[in-house]
């Protein structure tokens, strides 16, 4: 590792937002925008081979997206299933683990099959893990594992006096996933938008007003130098 990435975060989220802005400015479709912003996922999975970021988790589809026109999300989720098409070949060519957190079961039949044969292929991979949040939201991920809890406790396999912050972060969509280190926003939106909301607790923020297609190794490369400035705390003193 450079001396540039010493310190790099082994957990890096992002929440890749601008590409519909993207499009407008050009007077170009939204979904334009969003195969402009496949090819920024490319340059940052290449750059967190670079820096040696470990764990890569990406805000690529909402709970709340499902709101959008039927054209838009139909056409987000082909563009889904040809990025790992045109893609999965590298996962295996760099033994990166391939993962999806969120509500996988609201998703059309023929992408959770194509999700499922990339997730099965690369399971034993561990040099990295590319992780997509889909069909995502934090407060339905906490919502999901309360639900878990709350049946262990019925059966009597769990005395609610024994739950702790363990108990939870154990019933989460991938609990064996270290927590973020860092989290970066593209478009210079200043909210975390119900991304990981138990996971982010203690995470270093960063917001760039690049929006996401623009958003290349040179942007991420100024990210981390960002966060090897920080100190990080976690509720200690100086």
């Amino acid at each position: 590792m450079s001396k540039a990435n010493a310190q790099a975060p082994r957990h890096v989220a992002i929440i890749m937002d601008g590409n519909g802005r993207w499009a407008k400015q050009r007077g170009l479709p939204r979904l334009r925008g969003h195969e402009e912003g496949a090819e920024s996922v490319r340059a940052i999975l290449r750059a967190c081979r670079d820096a040696n970021v470990e764990y890569l988790t990406l805000y690529a589809f909402s709970v709340e997206n499902w709101v959008r026109p039927r054209d838009e999300i139909g056409g987000l989720m082909r563009l889904l299933r040809v990025f790992l098409d045109k893609n999965e070949h590298e996962l295996h060519e760099h033994e990166i683990r391939f993962r999806v957190i969120g509500r996988m079961h609201d998703l059309p039949k023929l992408i959770q099959r194509r999700l499922n044969k990339a997730i099965e292929s690369t399971l034993s991979y561990k040099r990295s893990t590319l992780t997509l949040a889909l069909s995502y939201g934090g407060r339905a991920e906490l919502v999901d594992a309360v639900k878990r809890i709350a049946v262990d406790v019925k059966e009597g396999k769990l005395h609610p006096e024994r739950i702790t912050e363990k108990t939870i972060a154990s019933r989460l969509y991938a609990p064996d996933i270290p927590d973020p280190d860092f989290m970066i926003r593209t478009s210079g939106e200043m909210r975390i938008s119900n991304f990981l909301l138990w996971q982010l607790s203690y995470a270093e923020l960063y917001v760039t007003d690049v929006l996401w297609p623009d958003f290349r190794e040179e942007h991420f490369n100024a990210a981390l130098a960002e966060y090897a400035r920080r100190h990080r705390r976690f509720g200690n003193i100086e």
